[in-house]
């Protein structure tokens, strides 16, 4: 492999985000021959990973050179994309922070709805734009692979009807779901006259302001005063500060009010001056600017206003005041009625237009009250016109941002939008799936040396390790770092059994010093071949080696001394499960040499499993439903009866093949497996699939379950 004219990076943990949970970089590197990736080395720790003892893994310690792998899969949007937060607010999506908790969307039984999700990643990358354009003038930057959710299910940005990029792609037969933001608008800003505004709308709302004389029997005194009463501190605590600007200061204190309502708390001056001085402040100028107008919407939403449901009404006895908050409201093109006075003489004036004109309405006037702006739990419902328009190639590469949501989904510009998922190794640097994942690795370099200080201490019990439950120790990148043979030298030096699982072929190159190693210790190799017809193999699997390039590595191995197992997995339901499918998989097993065939069914962990249903909706469509009863809501495992079945399927074909282990010497022919009762009768027992395959140890050996494993996974 060449590696000249790489590029070092500098040496600074700035240079990948999240690098500082490591124990430092020591520099980035680039090649031609890996177009499109970085390969950052680091200086690890530590280098045997614990499994978590809740796990299913049948084993207890790995050993992952490298984080990071080939697959390229990027969904993302412009950084000035407006996300809405869980409070009800809009920020930008370059404002959002890992951690932050915004609005996704959940199906229920009779419509989607609105509920708070947590930020779990993000990253940027570059990618071609697109500008999506919607019938209420709602405008969306967005790369090509970004999917948006239409009434016609999830949509690509771009696709075709047929070929290679065919996918579901919007069309202007599709109406978005969600609220929309409208065309782009200027907002007036908190200035002068908008703080003037919201103070009026504050206290004219729900203000007291009183003065009197009364004689008590020495003199005549006059009293004068403000009193603003809310149950929302942030409302209060706005007016206090902006009267505190006009020279006003002013004191808090409990308000009391009546059983079964909430707590208020009180805002108040008895100073002439100060009464003098806010009835100045608060007179209604003429004419009004609009920056005037947006402040005396916030403030009197804030005083007399609620979203119920979405729906905008701000309430008032004063027809003075609701004639200003009909006036207000047009002026800023809101539809509004006035309705029906109550008993009590209150009307409201109402918003419509539903959630779109509610997210306006809340976008110009800046509310303080967090409470009110809550939209958890409404119902997706599309009342504007979110019909796509067109899509536009803007004919140029932009940075853009994307984030990784509990739900899977996050309102991106008013619409429901599709976001990427972050794998769990990449999410600890903060790196992500969709742009890191695939372009930038992590290399251990010293993970070796390492290793060996692990392994030398008194504590270590010599237990079996695995390499190649993360990602693949034999990936391309290997073929320049070459961490695997000091990592086998360790293991083999200090006595402890090891198995490794791969999908690459350069596992041959070890071959050598895997059969010294097997002299010492118990060695178990493992080859994953998953896909045997080459279209579906290299969709589903890009740069991972052929199925015919991984049969001969079998072969080879299998000259060598060692008797191979193959992991058959994942089986993907209707793509490789068929009778003939399944047969001529195992006859090309069987006839490289192999031993056994560990099979399973797809199981789709979280993050693998967004990017699969993915995939199927763009390459095989007419299989999404069937997946989607297969694996439903958060379900990762395929039903029990899908299994059962694949069981009834595939056992007379393991026979019939002699990969059902029969053959082998250790097969117990009856005997229970031996568990946890071996290893406490100091049995060394391999991890469940991966069989001792060469060993001039002397224990016992152990035959794996050859049955359905039960983490088979997709990479």
């Amino acid at each position: 492999m060449r590696w000249q004219g790489q590029q070092l990076g500098v040496d600074d943990t700035a240079a990948l985000p999240g690098m500082e949970r490591m124990d430092g970089l020591v520099r980035s590197v680039t090649t031609p021959e890996f177009a499109g990736m970085t390969f950052h080395e680091v200086l690890c720790k530590s280098a045997l990973n614990r499994v978590p003892g809740a796990s299913a893994m049948p084993f207890d310690w790995t050993v992952n050179p490298y984080r990071g792998c080939g697959h390229q899969c990027v969904y993302c949007l412009s950084p000035d994309t407006l996300i809405m937060r869980a409070d009800g607010r809009q920020v930008p999506l370059s404002a959002i922070r890992i951690g932050d908790v915004i609005l996704g969307t959940e199906k229920g039984s009779t419509y989607r709805r609105y509920v708070p999700t947590t930020v779990q990643a993000k990253w940027t990358t570059r990618k071609r734009a697109y500008r999506v354009t919607l019938g209420d003038g709602t405008e969306i930057v967005a790369s090509g692979d970004h999917r948006f959710l239409s009434d016609r299910g999830w949509k690509h940005v771009i696709g075709a009807m047929n070929g290679r990029d065919r996918r579901p792609f919007l069309t202007p037969a599709n109406r978005l779901m969600g609220f929309g933001v409208g065309p782009p608008r200027e907002f007036p800003t908190e200035d002068a006259e908008w703080k003037r505004g919201y103070l009026t709308g504050m206290i004219r709302g729900d203000g007291m302001i009183f003065r009197r004389e009364y004689d008590d029997g020495r003199r005549v005194r006059a009293i004068h005063r403000l009193r603003l009463a809310l149950a929302d501190v942030e409302a209060l605590d706005l007016s206090k500060a902006l009267l505190s600007e006009l020279g006003v200061e002013t004191q808090t204190r409990p308000f009391a009010v009546g059983m079964g309502r909430r707590p208020m708390t009180a805002l108040h001056t008895a100073k002439a001056r100060n009464v003098d001085l806010i009835e100045a402040h608060t007179e209604i100028p003429s004419p009004r600017s609009s920056s005037w107008m947006a402040g005396f919407l916030a403030g009197i939403f804030d005083a007399e206003g609620s979203c119920s449901r979405g729906i905008v009404r701000i309430s008032n006895a004063n027809p003075q005041i609701l004639d200003l908050i009909e006036e207000a409201a047009r002026a800023f093109d809101f539809d509004v009625v006035r309705e029906p006075a109550r008993e009590n003489g209150v009307r409201s004036i109402r918003l419509r237009g539903g959630l779109s004109a509610r997210q306006r309405f809340l976008q110009l006037t800046r509310p303080a009250i967090t409470r009110k702006l809550e939209l958890a739990g409404a119902s997706v419902k599309t009342s504007s016109d979110l019909r796509v328009l067109s899509v536009d190639d803007l004919g140029y590469d932009m940075d853009m941002v994307d984030i990784t949501t509990g739900t899977g989904d996050f309102v991106a510009n008013g619409v429901v939008s599709h976001n990427c998922f972050a794998r769990k190794t990449h999410e600890y640097l903060d790196l992500d799936y969709g742009a890191d994942f695939d372009s930038q690795i992590v290399v251990k370099v010293n993970v070796a040396e390492v290793l060996r200080t692990e392994l030398r201490r008194g504590s270590w019990a010599r237990e079996p390790v695995m390499l190649g439950t993360n990602t693949d120790p034999y990936q391309r990148a290997e073929g320049r770092y070459r961490l695997m043979p000091d990592i086998i030298g360790a293991l083999t030096e200090n006595a402890t059994p090891f198995s490794i699982l791969t999908k690459g072929t350069l596992l041959r190159r070890d071959l050598p010093l895997l059969t010294e190693a097997a002299q010492q210790v118990r060695v178990s190799l493992a080859m994953s071949i998953a896909v045997f017809d080459d279209a579906l193999q290299h969709a589903i699997e890009p740069g991972t080696p052929s199925a015919d390039a991984r049969l001969e590595t079998v072969r080879a191995a299998t000259a060598a001394g060692f008797r191979m197992t193959v992991f058959l997995m994942p089986i993907l339901p209707h793509l490789t499960d068929s009778i003939p499918a399944l047969d001529d998989a195992l006859a090309r097993i069987r006839a490289a040499g192999a031993a056994r065939v560990v099979y399973g069914a797809l199981h789709l962990r979280p993050g693998a499993k967004q990017w699969f249903l993915q995939w199927l909706e763009r390459e095989h469509p007419h299989l999404v439903s069937s997946y989607r009863g297969l694996y439903p809501g958060v379900s990762s495992q395929a039903p029990k009866a899908y299994r059962t079945w694949l069981g009834r399927r595939m056992q007379p074909l393991l026979r019939m093949h002699r990969l059902d282990g029969w053959d082998e010497d250790d097969h117990p022919r009856g005997r229970p497996q031996p568990g946890l009762a071996a290893r406490s009768a100091g049995q060394v027992v391999a991890p469940r699939g991966l069989g001792p395959v060469r060993s001039t140890g002397g224990t016992a050996s152990t035959r794996p379950r050859v049955a359905p494993a039960s983490e088979p996974t997709l990479f």
